[in-house]
């Protein structure tokens, strides 16, 4: 299985966890992502590099591509290419083993069981056995990292899981429609009601105190209610350079439903 190539669609915290998990079991990767992402976890988000054009989470590291012909050339050297190209143009030239679909969008956006002969979604919005081959869960709790083959996800409850007692409070959101101004950065530590970018000139302020671990990039186009950062009441400023638990949870997930899926294929 070693070398076997593997599509990813999503570059964000959750989708790099699954990234860098399947990189580390011998995986060739290639990650789409949108021309410009609206990743909070920035830096830890191999999306971040379509930014950066070079990013690096936790020892590995992922390059911004404009072209299929400059994958090869990155693989042969352990790095994973990005690209914002549609995952199913990108299965349809490269032929992957199996095609993920981290995106966390919270529906299906065009995956198909025909585009690859695994194809996994992450999250509510998929039933595996129709539209996919499995399902990871990717709701807080309980069941967070489970495969399911038969079925769906959780449904989303559109709130945020609690972290340290703390749940939708730690959530930034755009107060309108306009351009987004960051007047912070990643890994600073705010208290409540600070002021920490503006969107058109409306700030935009913190419910709590603790680390902004999460900041969207500086001059994106957002809608009122749109998130757009994410604050930690647990001031630990190496977690903003770490994958997170739930996305180590999801990643292992993941490689399981790959594995199992083949074996039994194969068997």
């Amino acid at each position: 299985m070693e070398n076997q190539l593997i599509v990813i669609r999503g570059g964000g915290d959750l989708a790099s966890g699954v990234a860098h998990r399947l990189y580390q079991c011998g995986f060739r990767l290639l990650i789409t992502e949108q021309q410009q992402p609206t990743v909070i976890r920035r830096t830890v988000a191999f999306a971040n590099a379509v930014f950066e054009n070079q990013m690096a989470v936790e020892g590995v590291t992922a390059r911004y591509i404009r072209s299929l012909a400059e994958a090869p050339a990155l693989w042969q050297q352990g790095v994973i290419p990005v690209m914002s190209a549609e995952a199913a143009e990108i299965c349809r030239e490269l032929s992957p083993a199996a095609l993920v679909d981290a995106t966390l969008a919270k529906k299906n956006t065009g995956v198909q069981r025909c585009m690859a002969p695994v194809v996994i979604g992450v999250g509510p919005g998929f039933t595996a056995g129709d539209d996919v081959d499995a399902v990871v869960e990717s709701r807080r709790g309980h069941w967070l990292g489970r495969v399911i083959y038969e079925g769906s996800a959780q449904p989303n409850t559109g709130v945020p899981g609690i972290i340290a007692g703390v749940g939708s409070e730690r959530v930034l959101r755009s107060p309108a429609s306009g351009i987004f101004r960051a007047g912070a950065v990643i890994g600073d530590v705010v208290e409540a009601g600070q002021t920490v970018a503006l969107v058109d000139g409306i700030p935009v302020t913190t419910a709590i105190g603790g680390l902004l671990r999460g900041l969207l990039a500086d001059g994106l186009q957002v809608t009122p209610g749109f998130k757009v950062g994410d604050v930690d009441p647990r001031i630990y400023p190496e977690y903003c350079h770490q994958i997170s638990d739930k996305a180590r949870a999801i990643g292992g997930g993941v490689l399981e439903a790959l594995l199992h899926l083949q074996w039994k294929r194969k068997g």
